[in-house]
């Protein structure tokens, strides 16, 4: 089966093919230099740039790899979370290419997605547990398979990689600072008591990051805070290495606490005995790419003799690969989707309304 994927659910514009499994190619656009004028994503402008991208994309992505629509056995299209118009830029390609070309139709949660990316470079284990985090999303969930997942935990207010955006944001550090935090992380050392593990006392599998950007405004001292070169526009880290050393120590402190704080969640929710059976621990997402997340949640794997998948950090940020390779599994498992399909934004739930497929699915509307 070839499946065409397309991802627009916030600012990257990203197009796969991926046949029985396996990536054969990729062509994404990026937006982050355009976005960092303003500190974060503008939806408008987000919406904007994908409509501008995505046709020339795909016919790169076919024409390199010497398709043409009509090979498509599968659209699958990111529908949500997400920003509604990004989305909608998206799901409306993805819908007229499957017309013009006779292919089916997919939509595919986002999140999912990104839960099973690993699969794309390894063997999938069931039932897994998997943790996704980026800049919009902390969640944990039992993964049965491709169609079955169970959430058990998520995030109650920031997620973590907003609130590493928004922490390096009072250092003076360039969107997106979650990069740049890590980087400088790894050349600090971590006081472990600088900042606090939120929300661990509650109970609950649930996350909030809320507190942390509120411990690192009382630290964000102007004596750390990154400068700006007025004439490049671009940030200036301290030359004076005892305040190059205090920043990267604070980014050290501050990694350290919402790395341990998503390791204990994981650890709390294997220790359930209704988890009991897990073979596998799932890393994904964007702030998956980060060092010492990575190696916290291996660690813990390995003690707990569990299997531990986690992306290519390339595959951890948005991309279509991970949505054609999702939708192939669940067409493969017999399901699609109307062109009725609605894209989901941020906030509300995704429907379970996929349709199994009898012969070819019909590709019109209801």
């Amino acid at each position: 089966m070839l499946c065409l994927g397309i991802e627009t659910s916030c600012d990257d514009t990203s197009l796969a093919l991926v046949k029985d499994g396996r990536l054969l190619a990729q062509e994404s656009a990026g937006q982050a230099d355009l976005h960092a004028l303003f500190g974060g994503v503008v939806p408008e402008l987000a919406s904007r740039e994908h409509a501008r991208f995505i046709g020339p994309l795909c016919d790169k992505l076919l024409r390199d790899n010497r398709y043409v629509a009509a090979d498509l056995d599968l659209v699958a299209v990111a529908r949500g979370p997400g920003l509604l118009g990004s989305l909608l830029v998206g799901i409306a390609f993805a819908k007229s290419l499957a017309v013009g070309s006779g292919a089916l139709f997919i939509g595919v949660n986002h999140l999912h997605a990104h839960l099973l990316a690993a699969g794309l470079e390894k063997k999938l284990l069931y039932p897994a547990l998997g943790l996704l985090v980026s800049g919009g999303h902390t969640h944990l969930y039992r993964v049965e398979g491709p169609a079955a997942f169970s959430p058990l935990g998520k995030t109650l207010d920031d997620a973590a990689g907003e609130a590493f955006d928004k922490a390096g944001k009072m250092l003076g550090l360039p969107y997106p600072a979650g990069r740049q935090m890590d980087f400088l992380a790894g050349k600090g050392r971590a006081d472990p008591r600088l900042f606090p593990r939120p929300h661990m006392r509650s109970g609950t599998l649930d996350f909030s990051f809320s507190g942390l950007k509120t411990a690192m405004r009382a630290q964000a001292k102007p004596s750390l805070r990154v400068s700006w070169d007025a004439a490049t526009g671009k940030a200036v880290l301290p030359k004076d290495p005892e305040q190059y050393a205090a920043l990267a120590d604070c980014c050290a402190s501050f990694r350290l606490a919402v790395v341990e704080t998503l390791a204990a969640k994981m650890q709390a929710a294997l220790d359930a005995p209704d988890q009991a059976d897990i073979r596998c621990l799932l890393l994904a997402g964007g702030v998956a790419a980060n060092s010492l997340l990575r190696a916290s949640i291996a660690r813990l794997a390995a003690s707990r003799e569990k299997a531990f998948l986690v992306p290519a950090p390339a595959l951890c940020a948005d991309n279509g690969a991970m949505v054609a390779y999702l939708g192939g599994l669940l067409a493969e498992e017999g399901f699609c989707h109307p062109l009725s399909m609605e894209a989901v934004p941020r906030g509300r739930p995704i429907p379970d309304d996929m349709r199994r497929r009898i012969g070819q699915f019909p590709l019109t509307a209801p």
